[in-house]
C-alpha cells in the first residue's frame, strides 16, 4: 500500500484527486502502478485502478489477471469495481472508504450484485487514516 500511497501523492502534485493503485502478481512483484490522471488526459475513465489494469493487461498480454492483487488508496467506484471484476483480480485491498462514490463497501456494492461474474476477496481499511488524510488535505486545499 505504501507504493499506492506514493502514486496518490504524485497524483495530488499533478492536481489530480490523490488516488493511487498498484497491481502485484502472486509472488508480490509489481506488475503495474498508476495514479489518477482524469484531468491530465481529459478522460473521465482515467482512474488509478483503470490505468493500472490497462498497464498490467498490456504488460502480460491478457485481458484477465487471475492470481493478481490490486492495492488502491480509496474504495473503488462502481466503474472501477466492475473493471476489477472483469479483469478477474483475485484480491482487492483498499484504504479509505468512499461513502459518496464507493462501489464496493458503499453504494451499489458491485461484487454482491447477482450480475457480477467475478468477485475478488476484499480487504478494506489498509492504511485508511493516511489515505483519508491525503484526500482531506487535497480537498481542503481546493476550498482555500
Amino acid at each position: 500500500m505504501s507504493i499506492a500511497l506514493d502514486e496518490a501523492r504524485a497524483a495530488a502534485r499533478r492536481g489530480e484527486v490523490p488516488v493511487g493503485a498498484v497491481i502485484a502478481d502472486a509472488q508480490g512483484r509489481i506488475v503495474a502502478r498508476a495514479g489518477n490522471r482524469t484531468r491530465e488526459l481529459n478522460d473521465p475513465t482515467a482512474h488509478a485502478e483503470i490505468l493500472a489494469l490497462r498497464a498490467a493487461c498490456a504488460a502480460l498480454g491478457s485481458e484477465r489477471l487471475p492470481g493478481h492483487a490490486l492495492w488502491v488508496t480509496l474504495e473503488p467506484c462502481p466503474m472501477c469495481a466492475a473493471a476489477i471484476g472483469f479483469a478477474r483480480i483475485s484480491r482487492l485491498y483498499y484504504g479509505a472508504s468512499d461513502p459518496k462514490s464507493g462501489g464496493v463497501g458503499q453504494g451499489p456494492r458491485v461484487f454482491t450484485h447477482p450480475q457480477c461474474h467475478h468477485a475478488p476477496e476484499v480487504y478494506d481499511g489498509i492504511h485508511e487514516q493516511e489515505a483519508a488524510q491525503l484526500l482531506r488535505e487535497f480537498f481542503e486545499g481546493l476550498r482555500r
